[in-house]
């Protein structure tokens, strides 16, 4: 693999809570708040945008590891903010720490590892169990 990641890479994302979102909706919980999954997924999304631009082309990451504390609720039509920071490069392994932040508070944090993959073995391997 021929690409240059180094720790200290960073990114922002900001998202409106909406209906379906919420717990609720999402069958992750009866409360109409947003859901931890998307969370989540709004914590790997902030990671993928501070490195996926580093990649050449043919390579992505893919989720690997998560360990995640989802701390307050957060109500529909609220903005959170998700902020990711790419603090350990070990060869294919990426570590980022996450922080999810509402208008009131600190609602989510943890830490979330990425493995780059080459896409096209990666899509054989996938195509391989069907």
């Amino acid at each position: 693999m021929e690409f240059e990641l180094e720790a200290g890479s960073k990114n922002k994302i900001t998202r409106k809570v909406a209906e379906e979102m919420t717990a609720d909706n999402f069958g992750s919980g009866g409360v109409e708040v947003l859901a931890t999954p998307v969370m989540v997924g709004f914590m790997e999304n902030a990671a993928l945008g501070a490195v996926d631009s580093h990649l050449p082309e043919g390579y992505a990451t893919v989720g690997y590891h998560l360990d995640i504390k989802h701390l307050s609720p957060t109500p529909v039509g609220m903005e959170v903010e998700v902020a990711a920071e790419l603090v350990e490069v070990d060869d294919r392994q990426l570590t980022f720490e996450v922080k999810a932040k509402d208008e009131s508070d600190i609602i989510g944090e943890g830490r979330h590892i990425r493995m780059v993959i080459e896409k096209e073995k990666f899509m054989e391997q996938a195509g391989q169990k069907t």
